[in-house]
């Protein structure tokens, strides 16, 4: 039997090999009912594209990268999801690079990446990135990055994020509309814009409804559980405990359950817990959190397409621009009245 490939597809279809070709890569030049017609017989006889093959022939790897500061937050799972969702469409591989919070690591992978062995880089900063010299060098070596999520300002390329600041807002206004007057904020970084949004919308909602921000209640933790427990324990001990927490990641609400918990503070009699999180168990936590759910698989989904329409595209005619998707408020039985 023939073998499953280009020139079969072309001969199939009655088109041009190059034709075939260029409806597989999606490219701008070939008509939606090409294209259809295209990967619907691709898809039927399990045709596999040699990404390696084409790449000897054009001189791309036909490979993104992923870079990422972890995995065990549910955002970065669902983000990944739709990130590979578009690029299994466009015949690409994806790469997953985890900083782990470290700006070292982060400088590590990017100095990698400058050698070309991707076509373009979607990215997320870690926690602890302070100075963007490193991917400006990337940048300069004409690597397409686009940002995700945590995102950067030192070059001009897109930016897919959420509502940070109108979520902030919206968290605390809930937490007040739920009773709170004392509300801890909790964050884990001074250096990401997103963190930053998200405690200009928590101060001017207490703006908002009158009530004066109390410095002592915005607590700077860490990615590290070790470091941020103690710091939890002492919010929560003291005299002055606050009846509402406003986490600005899921893994603080988390250790704000347990510390809780061990301090026989009751959620929500005591104090009430509201989180940025994808936690797919967060209805199933014992009381259920309430959440800022973010649109993680559409913000993973959008960020790809944007790669690889400035693929498809000179740089020149590559227009950058700032998405900016709607998180939900899911209340839950942590802030219940």
């Amino acid at each position: 039997m023939e073998p499953v490939n280009l020139k079969r597809l072309a001969k199939e279809l009655n088109l041009a090999i190059s034709t075939v070709s260029r409806a597989l890569r999606d490219s701008y030049d070939i008509s939606p009912e090409t294209k259809k017609r295209v990967f619907e017989l691709a898809q039927k006889l399990n045709y596999e594209p040699n990404p390696y093959a084409s790449s000897l022939r054009k001189q791309k790897s036909r490979t993104i990268a992923v870079v990422i500061p972890e995995v065990a937050n549910n955002f970065f799972s669902l983000a990944i999801n739709g990130i590979e969702s578009i690029a299994q469409e466009k015949g690409y591989h994806v790469l997953i690079y985890l900083t782990h919070e470290d700006y070292q690591k982060e400088v590590s992978i990017t100095r990698h990446l400058q050698s070309g062995r991707v076509d373009g880089i979607l990215m997320s900063l870690s926690a602890n990135t302070e100075d963007s010299n490193h991917i400006v060098e990337l940048h300069n070596k004409g690597i397409p990055i686009i940002f995700f999520d945590r995102v950067s300002d030192a070059i001009d390329t897109s930016r897919i994020t959420t509502d940070d600041y109108d979520s902030g807002f919206k968290a605390t206004e809930h937490l007040i509309q739920s009773g709170c007057k004392h509300i801890a904020y909790l964050s884990f970084s001074q250096h990401l814009s997103i963190t930053n949004k998200r405690m200009r919308g928590y101060l001017e909602a207490l703006e908002h409804y009158n009530i004066k921000p109390d410095r002592k209640l915005v607590i700077q933790c860490s990615s590290d559980n070790g470091q941020s427990y103690p710091l939890l324990r002492k919010l929560l001990s003291g005299k002055k405990r606050p009846d509402g927490i406003f986490a600005s990641v899921e893994k603080l609400a988390i250790a704000s359950y347990h510390v809780c918990d061990e301090l026989k503070i009751a959620i929500p009699d005591d104090i009430k817990v509201i989180s940025f999180s994808n936690l797919e168990t967060a209805s199933l936590l014992n009381p259920s959190l309430t959440t800022i759910t973010q649109p993680a698989f559409d913000i993973g989904k959008k960020a790809a397409s944007v790669l690889f329409r400035r693929l498809e595209k000179s740089r020149s005619g590559f227009m950058s621009e700032t998405v900016v998707l709607k998180s939900t408020l899911m209340p839950r039985n942590s802030t219940k009245v």
